[in-house]
């Protein structure tokens, strides 16, 4: 039995559901300045129906869901009470009983016809029953009941409420539908086309989605909602890319547009464009931040670590003395590859720290990575400081203290031991002694067995020292674990078109890879490879000079470099090959390339 607190607020409760004021009346100062009572509200609850709500809430707190269902639904058949509705369906939801809710939204529907929310929740209700076409009469009517002036914006938000349904290619039918009398508004039709666009989009139908994206871009290219989705359609359809373009041009301050489109160029390793991107944004806004934090952390990815610290510096100015807003940045993971993350201005400015500390070293300047790393002082960076720090004593020749200070780390937990095994094999692989590194990360799973990301870093040791089967088992492993690791269906399908052998298998790999991640650069460049050893040079030609455009890796050039040379294409070979050299002279691929080919540059 509940207590006499409860009993109060039980009361307090029902009252409020009922709508009504049953409390004593407030008073109201009178001209003469006596208090006089002000009048009660009716609230149109008599007593037996305040003991009837009284009941059923009690009979939640009991636990018994269908019973208070059953006599608030009553309460609000009788008083037409939204509130008592909406309580109905709340609770036929918390009981995971999508019929109750249903009958409760349409009895809601029935009694207030003109409840917006009714509709809604009716429509939303029947999309999640699987009984889709039976949304469009619930939609009609939320759209029909909707004050014009809010229409647009009700349009715009449907897809939020549609976004699991099982058959998305019908409800994308059901929405256009229920969307067509809007469709030639004017004031309606932007958010018309931009709403049957993302369903199209979730219904996984990115043409149809593209199209009508381009037709409301021809509508609007300035408007806001058009480049979104446009960048939400970029990785599946690439002609999506000019409509945020045009966007970027008619509104060139547009900083959150600009941000976003760096994220999308980021995700898909297009590392130049983006860099190119956010210098325009510093050149229109030089006092926004995170566009040089995220700029600082490009140019050490594409080796530029002078331009690098000159951002970073920037950075570090602008940062000085701003709120703790989160803001979008880039920063690199512990793989080398670039991740966009939110930070605020405090997480950003440690992350500047590490970004300036890997610059100095880049320069060779020890000295000053380490007064750089001496600034970051919170304990959850322990490890990403320490590895800095490791890999300055190794660049100096002092190996075993870089491994020593590692192992020195404090472990709060197995994920922070996993991440040691991960930072020492790194700190080996930069040093480019495969042997311990292998050791480590075979030491490493046998702790931690079945991990994927150290399986697949010993296969990579394992290619390093040329023990090909073991390699091939270990990430026959990974993609047994994890069957869409496409790094592994890419790293094995390269391995064995590099080797000449099993020509076919390694395409069908690296062709599965490309499923996974259709716009990675380094797959690309993997299927231009397989092309090239099946006897395909123009075919793998195209693939080559689209991987390099996206990422222009020493790598990635030494195989489009041989390409062009084994076509006769000797002067753009040349030049491809300077310009891999001059980003990285120290690749293995290149230095490898040259010397087999005989060239000199």
């Amino acid at each position: 039995m509940p207590s006499a607190v409860s009993s109060f607020r039980l009361l307090m409760l029902a009252a409020s559901l009922a709508g009504g004021s049953w409390a004593v009346a407030a008073e109201a100062p009178a001209a003469s300045g006596a208090p006089v009572r002000a009048p009660v509200e009716s609230s149109g609850l008599d007593a037996p129906l305040f003991y009837q709500l009284l009941v059923g809430e009690m009979e939640l707190r009991a636990g018994n869901a269908a019973a208070a269902y059953e006599i608030l639904l009553d309460g609000a058949r009788k008083t037409g009470d939204e509130r008592l509705f909406r309580r109905a369906v709340e609770i036929a939801l918390q009981a995971r009983a999508g019929d109750q809710a249903l009958a409760a939204a349409q009895a809601w529907r029935t009694a207030v016809p003109g409840s917006v929310e009714a509709h809604r929740f009716a429509a939303q209700l029947l999309v999640g029953l699987n009984r889709v076409a039976e949304a469009l009469d619930p939609l009609r009517a939320l759209l029909a009941n909707t004050p014009a002036a809010e229409r647009p914006e009700t349009i715009a938000t449907l897809p939020r409420f549609f976004v699991r349904p099982a058959d998305r290619k019908t409800m994308a039918g059901v929405l256009e539908q229920a969307l067509q009398p809007y469709a030639t508004m004017p004031e309606t039709r932007l958010a018309t086309l931009l709403a049957n666009a993302r369903m199209r989009l979730q219904a996984e139908e990115p043409d149809r989605a593209l199209a009508l994206a381009q037709e409301a871009a021809k509508l609007d290219p300035s408007a806001e909602g058009v480049a979104l989705l446009a960048l939400e359609l970029m990785p599946q359809r690439v002609q999506a890319e000019s409509i945020v373009r045009d966007f970027l041009q008619a509104k060139p301050a547009s900083a959150a547009i600009r941000l976003s489109y760096v994220r999308t160029l980021v995700n898909q390793q297009r590392y130049p464009e983006a860099a190119v991107q956010l210098e325009t944004a510093t050149q229109v806004d030089p006092a926004l931040a995170p566009a040089w934090l995220s700029l600082g952390a490009l140019r050490l990815e594409l080796k530029q670590p002078r331009e690098a610290e000159q951002a970073l510096r920037r950075y570090l100015e602008l940062a000085e003395g701003r709120s703790e807003s989160t803001q979008p940045t880039s920063t690199p993971t512990e793989d080398g590859s670039i991740e966009v993350v939110t930070a605020s201005p405090a997480e950003g400015v440690t992350q500047a720290y590490l970004l300036l500390a890997q610059a100095a070293e880049a320069q060779g300047q020890y000295e000053q990575a380490d007064q750089w790393l001496s600034r970051i002082d919170e304990a959850d960076r322990a490890l990403s400081v320490q590895l800095r720090r490791a890999m300055l004593l190794a660049r100096q020749g002092r190996t075993g203290e870089a491994r020593e200070l590692l192992r020195k780390v404090p472990e709060r937990s197995p994920q922070d031991a996993r991440a040691k095994v991960l930072a020492e094999s790194q700190l080996l692989r930069e040093l480019k002694d495969w042997g311990e590194a292998y050791q480590v990360l075979a030491a490493g799973a046998t702790r931690f067995p079945d991990d994927v990301d150290l399986l697949y870093e010993q296969a990579m040791m394992a290619e390093k020292l040329r023990r090909v089967e073991e390699m091939e088992r270990l990430l026959r492993r990974v993609i047994e674990l994890k069957p869409d690791h496409y790094h592994a269906y890419n790293a094995l399908g390269y391995t064995l078109a590099d080797r000449n052998v099993r020509l076919e298998e390694a395409r069908q790999l690296v062709q599965k890879a490309l499923e996974f991640a259709p716009n990675e650069p380094f797959i690309i460049d993997s299927m231009g490879w397989v092309e090239y050893r099946m006897g395909r040079p123009e075919e793998a030609l195209k693939h080559l000079q689209r991987a390099y455009q996206a990422r222009p890796d020493a790598e990635i050039g030494a195989h489009l470099g041989e390409v062009l040379w084994s076509l006769g294409r000797h002067d753009e070979a040349r030049r491809v090959w300077r310009d891999a050299r001059e980003r990285d002279g120290s690749n293995e691929v290149l230095i490898e390339t040259l010397a087999r080919l005989k060239v000199q540059l």
